[in-house]
């Protein structure tokens, strides 16, 4: 039998062995759900989205809008959506990234119309919705960036929340012990450093787990800075837990483009440093010599050692460098957010973090955008509660996590990690 006799009659079992329903099965549960919620459901009242603060340099007018209409237009173009997403599937092919991202968009839209449709006063500020979204997606796009860093040499980092919660401690304690914000920010980039250095020589030198290591920082970082909070903290806040705030520094005129100046030019250095971390990041990963060795101990670690690269060396130094980045991104708890430690004050972002790395593909830019729409859940939750939606306390609590098991169980299974992500490296 010929190789294109056998080719053709192996291909529809080949073919249907990746033929994955996950995707459209998803779409389909949600746009019913959004067909009997926000259709059938809506509220008969309509929607004002503000634009712009009252003070505002350039002012936009409100955009008002139909609850009723909103919902049944959107449960329209989701159960489309999921419908032509099974066609696709049905014949072998991917459902491509620019339908789910249309799908993400009516389906928040109509979350958001319905939900603010239902309360007391269905009127929304959308500037402060999305500016709050973008600052609390910080911490999460610096932790994603630290398990790029890392997992594109190689090394699972699982320990992104004990390097967020002991650079938000050592910037409270440095920046109260100093006066000055500045030698917290240092000092949490350091504390990042410390903890990845743990990570590094364990999961490195010793080849212990990658995934127990990074497990045990977290519990052994999360005991003692809860320790050293009951103990010193409490004891004297005045001395040890009382850091200046970094303010925010506008840029002239960029901080007046109605929307997106406020959220964009008028960060603090933090905000800044994300963008730097972003472009910097990807620059170097895919556009230099460092990159192009770090991503290929993480692939192929074998041949590169072939070539000269010291595979160990390299996943060492940027698993050092990733628990700076990290560190950064926990002083933002600290110095941004609140002026105070208090125990466990990153509560699970260092997870959530990992999740945004997943989604966004082990890509720097994927990570920033992955992160920001876990950000967004986070600040809709706040905003939904204040608005008081007839949305359950308990389930606006669960908005987040929702959003990251339906994000990553949508999209994980068509990501491929670096082929040789956990797997230590053992020269001979």
């Amino acid at each position: 039998m010929s190789t294109a006799t056998t080719l053709a009659s192996s291909g529809p079992a080949a073919v249907q062995a990746i033929r994955s329903w996950k995707t459209p099965i998803l779409l389909g549960c949600l746009a019913i759900l959004a067909f009997f919620i926000f259709g059938l459901g809506a509220p008969d009242s309509e929607v004002t989205f503000r634009l712009t603060e009252d003070d505002a340099v350039i002012q936009l007018p409100n955009i008002v809008v139909s609850a009723a209409v909103v919902g049944w237009v959107s449960a329209v173009v989701l159960l489309a959506s999921a419908a032509y997403a099974a066609v696709l599937v049905s014949r072998y092919q991917h459902v491509p990234g620019w339908l789910i991202a249309v799908f993400a968009v009516f389906f928040i839209a109509a979350f958001l119309t319905w939900s603010v449709g239902s309360a007391r006063s269905p009127s929304v500020a959308l500037y402060g919705l999305l500016a709050g979204s973008f600052t609390l997606a910080f911490p999460l796009i610096f932790g994603s960036l630290s398990g790029v860093l890392c997992e594109r040499s190689g090394v699972v980092n699982i320990a992104i929340e004990g390097q967020l919660l002991f650079g938000a401690f050592a910037a409270a304690v440095a920046g109260s012990l100093s006066g000055n914000a500045f030698v917290g920010l240092f000092a949490a980039a350091v504390a990042g450093v410390l903890v990845s250095l743990v990570l590094a020589v364990f999961s490195i030198k010793y080849i212990v787990n990658q995934v127990i290591v990074g497990v045990v920082l977290n519990v052994l970082v999360s005991g003692l800075t809860g320790f050293l909070f009951s103990t010193v903290l409490s004891a004297d806040p005045e001395t040890w837990n009382s850091p200046p705030r970094l303010d925010k520094i506008p840029i002239p005129l960029l901080e007046d483009i109605p929307i997106i100046g406020p959220i964009l030019f008028d960060q603090s250095i933090i905000g800044y440093l994300m963008y730097v971390a972003v472009a910097a990041i990807y620059f170097g990963l895919f556009h230099t010599k460092w990159g192009l060795r770090t991503r290929a101990v993480g692939e192929h670690p074998k041949a590169a050692d072939t070539l000269g690269v010291n595979v160990n060396r390299t996943r060492f130094y940027n698993v050092l460098l990733a628990g700076a980045v990290a560190g950064v991104g926990g002083a933002f708890f600290t110095l941004v957010s609140v002026s105070s430690f208090n125990r466990d004050m990153t509560s699970g972002q260092g997870y959530i973090a990992l999740a945004a790395l997943i989604l966004g593909r082990w890509n720097p830019i994927g990570a920033l955008f992955a992160a920001l729409l876990f950000g967004f859940a986070s600040n809709l939750q706040s905003v939904l509660s204040l608005l008081g939606t007839p949305v359950p306390n308990q389930f606006l609590a669960m908005l987040p996590y929702v959003v990251t098991i339906f994000a990553v169980a949508g999209v994980v299974g068509k990501s491929r990690a670096p082929a040789a992500s956990g797997i230590p490296y053992i020269k001979g």
